[in-house]
């Protein structure tokens, strides 16, 4: 199970930190290959394939979900992993966990849950995500949640990067709770395998982002030529493939893109490695800022791009449209079921009833309506609210 082939500072499998409860480890399967794969089997994971990444399932079939999101973050995460020699099982195992938390509708969803639990303490997509994997997946005997790998858990809950303390992105009270009884070292950086699932997470969403608006003719063409990297790439695939369709012509800058994101990646963080004498995973973690990072002339040219896809793009007026009739489903749900929590399923009615305490009432409430594909969150709408479906279940 040795890889001979990996860098001082990947993390090993063999060097795991282990599970919060032990278990024989299998004799077929590194940990990390097991992580990825009880990721692989989640039902959190199946339901990915009806939620939404830009536009709402129903929009198109060809539109990315957050499934095929995932599946192309994992993808570019062992492609940038192998040529820095990490451990690609670890960072693929973060990047298909990644958005597992993530509400119907997206941000959309989670906005309307963020109000909703305001006086709860609010909800936010990472937090639930390392929910599912430490407490919401409930399929082995023995445990709740997944049982992952310490290293695993704390690429999941440092995904946006440390938590806690001075600079650092505010500390969740869910993650901080479990920190408590098993420490993930939650204010330094994360291991190189998770910083690479997180930035091939930007190079993900950029690419697909572009392609889908385009495709969707919310953007043009025209609008990226002026827009940094994207208008160079488009000039360069015209230059070389002027009879090219607009469809193919559209593929090439999207690959291209990739590429000159991974490029740039791999050999800014060589760079860093070397620059600091990077000797162990322990190293990464102790760096005092990331290791994994885009030059400085690509981080100026992804911000551009964000602040263009941001305006045009994520608040198109047909975009915010669907966004404020998604929140209004979601926000809608939440509130029924607060208040009648008799319009619960059975498992979820009988756990509601059971505490007096309006905390708790409330996060059975959410951690339901986050686990709805968008598709059954408009048909239970749809049964709960619409009088003309009086006779739907």
């Amino acid at each position: 199970m040795n890889q001979p082939y990996l860098s001082p500072y990947a993390c090993r499998p063999e060097n795991s930190r282990g599970r919060r409860y032990a278990t024989d480890e299998s004799h077929t399967r590194s940990a990390f290959q097991r992580d990825r794969d009880r990721i692989l089997h989640a039902g959190a994971f199946r339901k990915l394939q009806y939620k939404t990444q830009v536009f709402v399932v129903h929009e198109g079939d060809y539109y990315r979900t957050r499934l095929t999101h995932s599946l192309e973050v994992a993808q570019i995460a062992r492609s940038i992993s192998r040529a820095l020699g990490l451990d690609e099982d670890l960072a693929e195992a973060c990047a298909l966990a990644h958005d597992l938390g993530h509400p119907p509708f997206a941000h959309a969803g989670e906005d309307a849950l963020q109000e909703a639990m305001e006086p709860f303490g609010g909800f936010d997509h990472n937090e639930q995500t390392f929910r599912i994997l430490t407490e919401l997946e409930q399929r082995y005997a023995d445990f709740d949640g997944l049982n992952l790998t310490w290293e695993t858990l704390e690429g999941v809950a440092k995904h946006n990067g440390p938590l806690g303390g001075e600079g650092n992105r505010p500390l969740r009270p869910r993650i901080a709770a479990f920190d408590r009884e098993w420490r993930l070292e939650l204010n330094e950086h994360a291991g190189a395998e998770a910083q690479v699932a997180a930035l091939s997470d930007d190079i993900a969403y950029n690419s697909h982002d572009v392609d889908d608006g385009l495709r969707s003719g919310l953007i043009t063409e025209e609008q990226l030529d002026e827009v940094p990297l994207v208008g160079d790439l488009y000039r360069q695939v015209r230059a070389l493939h002027p009879a090219a369709d607009a469809a193919r012509q559209r593929y090439e800058v999207i690959r291209r893109m990739i590429t000159h994101m991974v490029d740039d990646l791999i050999a800014e963080t060589r760079r860093r490695a070397d620059e600091a004498q990077i000797a162990s995973p322990e190293d990464v973690r102790a760096l005092g800022r990331p290791l994994v990072a885009f030059s400085e002339a690509m981080r100026e040219k992804d911000r551009g791009l964000r602040g263009f896809l941001l305006t045009h793009l994520y608040r198109h007026t047909k975009v915010n449209r669907t966004r404020r009739k998604a929140r209004r489903i979601v926000s809608d749900l939440f509130q029924c079921y607060l208040a009648e929590p008799e319009c619960l399923p059975d498992g979820w009615r009988a756990e509601a009833e059971e505490t007096n305490e309006a905390a708790a009432r409330a996060q059975i409430v959410t951690d339901y309506i986050a686990g709805m594909t968008d598709s059954y969150a408009m048909k239970e709408h749809r049964r709960l609210f619409d009088l003309n479906a009086l006779s739907e279940k």
